[in-house]
């Protein structure tokens, strides 16, 4: 449930409310906006039945939520939510531009990758140390060794990093190199990972699972919500159905959907939706065009000879193609190319 307290409420009314519910043993999460100030409840209502929180001063209403979902609810924050990552801003206003090799090959590879990257618009470098496979004899990654030349990159481009994390060791790990941990879509509903990932300290990107629903995910950003890290965000990278001229069907319509569930930022990942590189232009337009507000793009600088993903991975030139196309679409979107 949650309380929403009248336009202007005072500071005094607003914690005598949040004091009466914590002193039924409940958590409360305040969400002050331009106008009014809500109160979201976390835990059993059932306990409140008798607290007669309508009757505090400046409270206006009680509104019940069913959803199980409730940090990351738009009802508990319903302006839409801002977090930085280094020098990028993910949020309403911005459109951020990750880039990069779906798996950390060499140093020399990477530093290539960061500075063709960088100098065509991204300002964000992915590259992923460890690679859950579906084959046990495919590339797994660097690993350490991998976080440490995605650290270099950084130092060399200014680019801010992200990097998926596979383990609680691999956590611990990147937190040294890295700005920025994703969870991969195969662990989505791992849910002991999701709740290191929230202690952590990190900001954490938050794949869709192969086949969850939107319900499904949300409580998973919930899990690591739940343990005090609300710098999240969404990755919408396609789901498993019975079409297969693609390796995933992209599901855009997750976007706007998500964006009337949620205050976390949502961003898109063609690349990994289609697994043909000749799709990623297109359908990254359509995402900037359906309020994705990133995107998330595989750049190598030699497909054919990629250890993961070369089928989908764009070349140096192509890269460079597709940011100058999709510039007037994000003029169009009143947002900041660049995201800073």
């Amino acid at each position: 449930m949650i309380v929403v307290m009248k336009p202007q409420a005072s500071e005094e009314s607003i914690q005598a409310v949040t004091e009466a519910i914590k002193s039924y043993g409940l958590e409360t999460h305040v969400s002050q906006g331009r106008q009014i100030t809500i109160i979201g409840v976390v835990g059993d209502k059932t306990k409140l039945a008798n607290a007669n929180l309508e009757i505090f001063e400046n409270v206006q209403k009680i509104v019940p939520v069913t959803e199980s979902y409730k940090l990351s609810n738009i009802v508990f924050h319903p302006e839409p939510s801002s977090l930085s990552v280094g020098n990028v801003t993910f949020g309403p206003d911005s459109m951020v531009i990750i880039a990069g090799p779906c798996a950390v090959e060499t140093e020399e590879q990477l530093l290539r990758i960061a500075k063709a990257v960088k100098k065509s618009g991204a300002n964000m470098l992915r590259g992923g140390a460890y690679k859950p496979r579906t084959s046990p004899y495919s590339f797994q990654g660097l690993e350490e060794d991998g976080l440490r030349y995605m650290k270099t990159a950084k130092e060399e481009t200014g680019l801010s990093t992200i990097c998926e994390v596979i383990s609680p060791d691999a956590i611990n790990a990147a937190v040294k190199y890295v700005d920025m941990i994703q969870i991969g879509a195969r662990n989505m509903q791992n849910f002991f990972l999701l709740k290191e990932a929230g202690k952590s300290g990190l900001p954490v990107l938050l794949k869709r699972g192969l086949s969850a629903t939107l319900e499904e995910w949300l409580n998973a950003a919930e899990y690591i919500m739940a343990e005090g890290n609300e710098n999240i965000v969404l990755c919408e990278r396609g789901i498993r159905t019975f079409e297969t001229a693609t390796r995933n069907t992209l599901d855009l319509s997750a976007v706007p959907a998500l964006k009337s569930k949620t205050h976390l930022p949502v961003i898109v990942d063609p690349s990994h939706a289609t697994g043909v590189r000749n799709y990623v232009l297109p359908l990254a337009k359509a995402s900037i065009a359906c309020g994705a507000d990133g995107l998330m793009i595989e750049v190598h600088d030699n497909p054919a000879k990629a250890l993961s993903d070369g089928p989908q991975s764009l070349t140096f030139s192509q890269f460079d193609e597709l940011c100058r196309e999709l510039a007037p679409y994000v003029n169009l979107t009143g947002r900041s190319f660049h995201g800073v």
